[in-house]
């Protein structure tokens, strides 16, 4: 189902069958998209549940004033900037450090099917600062446009190109290390 027939669904007050398309449509590429953000599959899952309830809360007041991508994309990538967030703060406060229980995470998930290389790759993003984080995976793994991004992130289309330029530089210093 097309973005403009789920909304279509929306404006009629038609909200369970527009929750279902929702799902449908963006199951896969909401849960990799949060689960850049969470390393680990079953944070990622639970996560993805907890956006799909806000989802369905927010249904009746969606007015249409962006696309339904970019809705949805904002309250995830909200919802996950939140998630490390708390994750940095718990690790601080249990004087672990993230960058050390990041790279316990990738190493001991089992679901992680990726190689070295791909390992190495996941361990530097979990390194990068929350922001610059989701700037470089929305661009570089999801494909977006700096518009769709700056749409999400209500950051201008200038200041993500050079979140985008310093998260590449950055971690281009943690892979050569």
């Amino acid at each position: 189902m097309t973005e403009k027939d789920i909304q279509t669904l929306l404006k009629a007050g038609d909200y369970r069958p527009a929750f279902n398309a929702i799902v449908d449509t963006y199951s896969e590429r909401l849960y990799w998209h949060v689960r850049r953000f969470t390393l680990s599959h079953e944070d990622a899952d639970d996560l993805v549940q907890d956006i799909y309830m806000k989802i369905w809360n927010a249904l009746p007041g969606f007015r249409g004033d962006s696309g339904l991508f970019t809705w949805i994309w904002r309250i995830a990538t909200n919802t996950a900037l939140n998630f490390v967030a708390k994750a940095k703060l718990r690790s601080a406060l249990s004087l672990s450090t993230y960058t050390a229980e990041a790279d316990r995470i990738i190493d001991s998930d089992p679901w992680f099917d990726g190689d070295a290389a791909s390992r190495r790759l996941s361990k530097a993003i979990a390194r990068l600062p929350a922001k610059q984080r989701a700037v470089f995976c929305m661009r570089f793994y999801d494909d977006l446009s700096y518009e769709q991004i700056s749409e999400i992130t209500g950051t201008s289309v200038g200041a993500l190109k050079a979140s985008y330029h310093f998260a590449a530089e950055k971690l281009k210093e943690f892979l050569d290390e």
